[in-house]
């Protein structure tokens, strides 16, 4: 299979163009070694820490049946308390996405998770609406800075050739650790106590934290920086780790980290602005239905169908038993199908399943789990698949931040989604949220339409 990548030649010095050369040649060399055991072992480290940042994004969602009774909770009340952790994770996203420009991307996913796991066991000694408040806020900030600096590291020590199907078999992780504060909410939860989540989210963070700071940095990081040595020791390690390669048609030409400084400003560039835009719209509508959906299904059941508390949060858990099947199909067949193609037909049938539970107005408990869980889990292959797709569409320069400001979008609509069902259940009845999100849906499928396709292309080729 070849992997074609063009030149960017912006070299203004015979030393610029040295190091342009060199850079070029390094990342020949990292594309030309297929997926090893070497990918697969940072894939798992990174995958850990991944696992708890949903774990710890989920958690509160099957504590709040509790909390509603224990503290008297109002619908606005526990909108707001919902949303407060995606704010927290609306600044970790940004600040985060930041540092991992600056001091790498290793370095910066230990600060998120080291932060995310001790502000678990803080939620777990709160006693009250204000202080839990607080303290998700704080862990959110973590949270938001975890996921999408761990997508840029694992998106640039990807190549070309079934990059897809590599990443999203490590996206898949996330979902996988929803499953998992699902299944363990319903078990523990009723029996345990509501701060055993906090607790189960925590404890192994800290163990994980060692891990991450032991990874190597990403060499693609590394070139941008200027820093040839560092970056060839580690690329040699991963062709030692293999004998297979991949044929590379045509080097790329790196610039020069002095030739080429990345700020802010560039997204908006005229190269970069529709790319941002649209991108920014996709994050916000996708997540604004799956985690608008996602974290209030628990509470729905509980409180609007009435259903005990344990037959609540077993059937709120199977929207994350039928999103681990979909991301799966969503990982083996998304480089054949393609990005755009995928977004669109997932943002097309889930407004459909959620508008039919509109029209048909949302009689059941068990209506709403067959077509609203499968609206989220056909929804979340596109929450998931856009960590792939962001950080393609940007050059390692400005890939971090510019990760980072998209992953914004989700933090700010995964707030604010919550809130106004909050408003909207208090005040229309349970039916309106349902066409509020197929509304969302096709904003989202109108903003696919301006997606640029990228399966099959090097970072170099699709971000120059």
């Amino acid at each position: 299979m070849l992997s074609s990548i063009t030149d960017v030649k912006v070299s203004s010095s015979p030393a610029a163009a040295d190091q342009d050369g060199r850079g070029a040649a390094l990342i020949a060399r990292m594309e030309s070694v297929p997926i090893s055991r070497w990918h697969v072992r940072a894939r798992v480290v990174m995958g850990s820490a991944t696992f708890f940042d949903a774990f710890d994004a989920l958690s509160l969602a099957y504590v709040l049946p509790v909390l509603i009774g224990m503290w008297h909770l109002a619908p606005g009340q526990i909108g707001l308390l919902i949303a407060t952790g995606y704010i927290g994770q609306l600044v970790g996203a940004i600040f985060f996405g930041w540092l991992a420009e600056r001091i790498g991307r290793v370095k910066s996913e230990f600060w998120t998770i080291l932060l995310m796991s001790v502000m678990s066991l803080a939620c777990a000694a709160t006693g009250n609406f204000n202080g839990l408040m607080v303290c998700r806020f704080i862990q959110g900030i973590g949270v938001g800075g975890g996921n999408p600096v761990a997508a840029v590291y694992i998106n640039e020590l990807s190549v070309a050739h079934n990059r897809g199907r590599f990443f999203l078999l490590y996206e898949l992780i996330f979902p996988l650790g929803l499953l998992a504060a699902a299944q363990a909410g319903s078990l523990l939860v009723p029996h345990v106590g509501w701060q055993s989540m906090f607790l189960v989210g925590g404890i192994p963070g800290l163990l994980i934290v060692g891990f991450i700071w032991f990874l190597p940095e990403s060499p693609r990081w590394l070139i941008g920086k200027g820093r040839f040595d560092e970056a060839e020791r580690i690329i040699e390690r991963i062709e030692a780790s293999t004998d297979k390669r991949i044929e590379v048609k045509a080097r790329p030409r790196v610039p020069a980290q002095a030739a080429r400084k990345a700020g802010v400003r560039e997204l908006f560039s005229a190269f970069y602005r529709k790319r941002t835009f649209v991108v920014w719209a996709l994050w916000g509508t996708a997540y604004f239905v799956a985690n608008g959906l996602n974290n209030w299904m628990p509470s729905l059941y509980k409180t609007v169908y009435h259903l005990p508390l344990g037959q609540a949060l077993r059937l709120a858990s199977m929207s994350n038993v039928l999103s681990v099947i979909f991301v799966l199909a969503c990982a083996f067949l998304v480089d054949r199908v393609g990005r755009r193609r995928w977004v669109m037909s997932s943002f097309s049938i889930a407004g459909v399943l959620l508008a039919a539970l509109y029209f048909t107005g949302a009689p059941s408990a068990y209506g709403v789990m067959l077509l609203g869980s499968t609206a989220y889990a056909v929804i979340g292959t596109t929450t998931i698949l856009l960590f792939l797709y962001t950080p393609e569409i940007y050059p390692t320069r400005m890939r971090a931040v510019g990760t980072a400001l998209a992953t914004s979008w989700f933090r700010a609509a995964s707030a604010a989604g919550p809130a106004i069902v909050g408003v909207v259940l208090g005040t229309k009845g349970v039916a309106p949220v349902f066409l509020m999100f197929a509304g969302v849906c096709v904003l989202g499928l109108l903003a696919a339409l301006g997606m640029t396709e990228t399966r099959q292309k090097s970072l170099e080729e699709i971000a120059p």
